[in-house]
């Protein structure tokens, strides 16, 4: 996941390859990078998106860095299922 602090919006920005060819989400938060702002906008906005609890994201690894490693709390595979779903609302 890649995070712009600061921006005008909040908003999920589409998908972006980094500089190693993976894919990533970028997402954009009104928030300031200070006191774990950022990120907790990123978990609501996301939460919200993906139609989950705040409590079932956290970051796991990029607390202070743009790019970031999601976790997320619950059955695997209604996880992926939901998430695939959102995907294809992404892109369609």
């Amino acid at each position: 996941m890649r995070v712009t602090p600061k921006a005008r919006h909040t908003r999920i920005g589409g998908l972006a390859a980094d500089a190693d060819g993976r894919g990533m989400l970028k997402a954009a938060v009104t928030a300031a990078p200070e006191d774990g702002k950022a990120n907790a906008a990123l978990i609501r906005l996301l939460a919200k998106e993906w139609g989950v609890a705040k409590t079932q994201i956290s970051v796991a690894s990029g607390v202070t860095d743009r790019r970031k490693i999601l976790h997320l709390k619950g059955d695997p595979e209604a996880l992926m299922a939901r998430l695939n779903s959102w995907m294809d609302g992404l892109h369609g």
